[in-house]
């Protein structure tokens, strides 16, 4: 299974899923721990944000899971209409995050405040 990490810096997870260019790639099975196969940098139009679906594929189409600090709702049904398992938490680790997805005991996501009206408000003007 591969698993998509959204993360600047190689190590820690960043924000919002739509708009990361940065991610870690990781391969695994479910009640192993993940290797990291891949760091991928999006190009502009490929931010899930701005991504167009008659444009091809999506680079990280091949993943079965995705995992971010934080998504709004329709990038979640995007995402699930796709087949990925995209999910949010607030573990900070990338590789800790990808090895508890695998072990079923990934941190919760955050308690909605006002990053998560923010993502709302962005979703209704976005076509993801």
């Amino acid at each position: 299974m591969r698993i998509a990490v959204s993360s600047n810096d190689g190590k820690q997870l960043c924000g919002h899923a739509g708009q990361a260019r940065h991610w870690l790639i990781f391969e695994g099975e479910m009640g192993g721990r993940a290797s990291q196969i891949d760091r991928l940098e999006l190009a502009p139009q490929n931010v899930f944000h701005h991504h167009k679906d008659a444009n091809g594929p999506h680079p990280l189409e091949s993943v079965q899971a995705l995992i971010s600090k934080s998504a709004g709702e329709g990038f979640l049904r995007r995402m699930a209409k796709k087949g990925i398992d995209a999910k949010l938490t607030t573990e900070r680790n990338a590789q800790k995050a990808a090895d508890d997805y695998l072990a079923g005991r990934l941190k919760p996501p955050p308690v909605p405040g006002l990053m998560s009206l923010f993502c709302k408000l962005r979703d209704m003007f976005s076509e993801h």
